[in-house]
């Protein structure tokens, strides 16, 4: 279990780090690319500082991997970790250059490779969501706090997360499986989030994700009563393999929906 006050610390390092990228989102900042030519901005580095130096004083002795620190990790001494924090200081920093307010900061706690503990906040609304398995899924804006559920049954027309305009065939094919669907397109982790709430049903992903992209939502809605599975039904587990990307997987908010019958598995990717 984890203890309320550490839970409380985590959900104000996630607010500082929140009023840290806001500063920035507020300004005229540049945009620098890395080498996979994925955006970077100072608000993605500030946020990173303030959660890994937060994260350093309230647990000391539990490691972070972060993904603007990654690359001085090597494999073999995360491999080690049993324990860690698993961090995106600004996921979505797509959304952050586009100014639409879709971005969260996500943090996980991991241990023997199980998310157990995550938080998700939207910088922007200002709404955080927290939660895992065991601990149950919460919204929390300003004082109030609110429990939440998935939405079981799932009933048609099922409301999906996809891109409206940059939809890949294997995600299109998938969809055309469901039947009646209504699609519904958002950025970074808040997809988790508002399945756990209820306010979407499934969320497909073909294609890589890096571990910090789902950790944090995956606790959320698992708390929630939903589940984030890879093609052969597996739940997504973390620092398990040579790199930090995943497979392909589905996120759903009724574990009961048929999704078997939706997938082709010739279209489904495992990490390397």
């Amino acid at each position: 279990m984890i203890p309320h006050a550490l839970r409380e610390d985590v959900i104000a390092l996630a607010h500082d780090a929140a009023a840290a990228i806001l500063g920035i989102y507020d300004s005229e900042f540049a945009v620098q690319h890395k080498d996979d030519n994925s955006p970077l901005t100072a608000a993605d580095l500030a946020a990173h500082r303030c959660i890994v130096d937060g994260l350093a004083r309230i647990t000391p002795d539990i490691p972070v991997l972060s993904e603007e620190s990654a690359h001085e990790v090597s494999t073999a001494q995360r491999r080690q970790w049993s324990r860690l924090w698993l961090v995106d200081p600004l996921d979505g920093t797509r959304e952050f250059v586009k100014r639409n307010g879709e971005f969260t900061v996500n943090i996980a706690l991991i241990e023997d490779g199980v998310a157990v503990f995550g938080v998700v906040q939207a910088p922007v609304t200002g709404v955080c969501w927290h939660g895992g398995a065991t601990l149950g899924a919460f919204r929390r804006e300003g004082d109030r706090e609110d429990t939440l559920r998935a939405r079981a049954p799932a009933t048609a027309p099922l409301r999906v997360a996809a891109s409206r305009s940059h939809r890949d065939a294997h995600t299109q094919a998938f969809i055309d499986r469901m039947g009646a669907t209504q699609i519904m397109g958002m950025g970074s982790s808040l997809k988790f989030c508002r399945i756990a709430d209820g306010g979407l049903d499934v969320y497909p992903r073909f294609g890589p994700t890096s571990e910090w992209d789902t950790a944090a939502g995956q606790c959320v809605l698992e708390g929630a009563g939903g589940a984030v599975v890879d093609p052969q039904g597996r739940p997504f587990r973390y620092n398990q393999r040579e790199r930090i990307l995943n497979g392909d997987f589905i996120a759903l908010g009724d574990t009961a929906l048929p999704w078997r019958t939706w997938l082709d598995e010739t279209d489904w990717h495992t990490p390397g």
